[in-house]
């Protein structure tokens, strides 16, 4: 049996999608064989000539009919059993928390997974209710609850991070064995959407169970029990586990969580991070600019990624863009106000939208040195103050024409975002330094896209990334406390669903190693 990778291209705009017959055929003619099988190794929408928008494809052949050539052989993460039954305790049921269970389970260790909020569907309810005009989830909301953040976004599985193959292998055969869809192993930009996310964390969660991993749902770790370098105990709202190996992968939003640490000795730094506003424009608009019409046949809504540098060094970009989706009301905690955007699988809605956000560096602004725990001040402060411009969860908005000159109080177009939008200054929300660099990359971003301008900002985009970074040890990745890590997008140290679970994988890994050494 021969092998041979082939690249070939597909007119999208002529409707092309793959399908068995029509890869087939045109791989036959590629290859000149009639006797072989295939797979997709990657696909891409090739768009930067609005005249000729195709899909672009690698794809590997077997077949009897090829000389030579054999299929590379894929390196996956083994598991060897090294546990022994040695008990982990995991804070947090997002993605660092899920992947590390499933890879400790699968090798010997007995895990159990404790989350403050609920469970993945409860949580589903509770937001519905607060969209519909009840009181705010304190538990349950956007930022906690099974599936952590990501549950509700797009569900964006693109990471830029270089030297994490074998764990993003390992994340995305995990998602589709889940029932997320098999394109995910090969489209360059993949995305799960969030109405697939919620049926794939309630999957993933009987997998586990299968696994023997246990859940404690509504039960927040509040302390930690310790004796000399070693923590003994996580101690919960339902009682205290008892644990050999204790990881904490509870999001950027466990503020509280992340000062508990801090106050055992656990060491944190202050790092830069980025903030701005949700940037949302008619769909069509982005559809028009990226293609030149309003649809292309099988293929979804456009996206955009788009980057400025400033003369004041300060960067701002869009981050976490959700096509056909929708704002929402992402505070984690009552008396706050934070946006963030969400869209389902099918990118079917009238809206886009995306975080446009400026790099901070907190020191800088404030012309001093911070620490770790004032940077969660600083940020919390800034999210009550978003809350108190509307007295609720009404969000800030204004026109980018409007924000672009200075001015305010003009007139709000309809938007997605489901508690309704109120006319504010948004360029007084912000320290000057980054309106200022907002508006040099906003009126960058209308050059790049005809018709930005026309779109709105709203609401504070404060959880693009953490403030804080814990600190670990170079190569075994505990912090302070032998048995103790911190893993995952609050511990600073991954952005996005793939890059966290890639994360939480290298800390389960990090355990084997300590385990197999015990």
């Amino acid at each position: 049996m021969g092998y041979k990778e082939y690249e070939l291209r597909l007119p999208a705009a002529e409707g092309a999608p793959e399908t068995e017959e029509v890869l087939r055929k045109a791989l036959a003619k590629l290859s000149g064989l009639r006797d072989f099988s295939y797979e997709i190794e990657s696909k891409s929408l090739d768009a930067r000539r609005k005249d000729r928008i195709e899909w672009q494809y690698r794809v590997a052949l077997s077949s009897p009919g090829l000389s030579g050539g054999e299929a590379p052989a894929r390196r996956c993460l083994a598991h060897e059993p090294v546990g022994r039954g040695a008990r982990v305790a995991i804070v947090g049921s997002g993605p660092a928390g899920i992947f590390a269970a499933a890879y400790l389970a699968r090798s010997g260790f007995a895990v159990e997974i404790v989350e403050r909020g609920g469970r993945v569907d409860e949580r589903k309810e509770a937001i519905d209710r607060f969209e519909e005009g009840g009181a705010f989830p304190e538990a349950s909301n956007y930022a906690f609850g099974e599936g952590g953040a990501g549950t509700f976004s797009d569900g964006k599985l693109s990471s830029r991070t270089k030297s994490i193959g074998l764990e993003r292998d390992y994340v995305l055969s995990e998602f589709i064995a889940a029932g997320a869809p098999p394109e995910i192993g090969y489209m360059l930009h993949p995305h799960l959407g969030s109405d697939n996310l919620v049926s794939i964390a309630h999957r993933m969660r009987e997998s586990l169970q299968g696994l023997g991993v246990g859940f404690r749902f509504d039960a927040m770790a509040r302390d930690i029990r310790t004796d000399g370098d070693r923590v003994k105990a996580a101690i919960a709202d339902s009682g205290p586990i008892e644990a050999d190996y204790l990881v904490f992968a509870c999001g950027h939003s466990a503020t509280e969580t992340y000062r508990m640490l801090m106050a055992r000795g656990v060491p944190f730094r202050a790092k830069n991070f980025a903030i701005g506003f949700r940037a949302e424009h008619d769909q069509g608009l982005i559809n028009r600019a990226q293609w030149g019409r309003d649809s292309l046949p099988g293929v979804k809504a456009a996206e955009y990624r788009l980057s400025s540098q400033g003369r004041s060094g300060i960067g701002v970009y869009s981050f976490c863009m959700c096509p056909g989706g929708t704002v929402v009301p992402a505070a984690a905690y009552a008396g706050s106000s934070v946006v963030n955007g969400k869209s389902d699988y099918a990118r079917a809605g009238r809206w886009a939208n995306a975080a446009v956000v400026a790099g901070l560096d907190l020191g800088s602004i404030l012309s001093r040195e911070v620490g770790a725990g004032e940077a969660l001040d600083w940020l919390e402060a800034l999210e009550r103050r978003c809350y108190e411009l509307t007295g609720g969860y009404r969000i800030p908005a204004m026109s980018v024409r409007d924000f672009l000159s200075g001015k305010s109080g003009g007139a709000l177009s309809p938007a997605s975002y489901p508690l309704g939008l109120e006319p504010a200054d948004l360029g007084e929300l912000l320290p000057r330094p980054l309106v200022e660099a907002l508006r040099v990359g906003l009126r960058d971003f209308c050059g790049k896209i005809r018709g930005y301008e026309t779109g709105q900002i709203m609401g504070l985009e404060s959880k693009t990334s953490a403030p804080i970074q814990a600190l670990r040890h170079p190569e075994l990745l505990y912090s302070r406390y032998e048995n103790l890590y911190v893993a995952g997008e609050g511990g600073g140290w991954s952005g996005g669903i793939v890059s966290s679970a890639a994360d939480g994988l290298k800390v389960a890994q990090a355990i084997c190693r300590a385990a197999g050494k015990a």
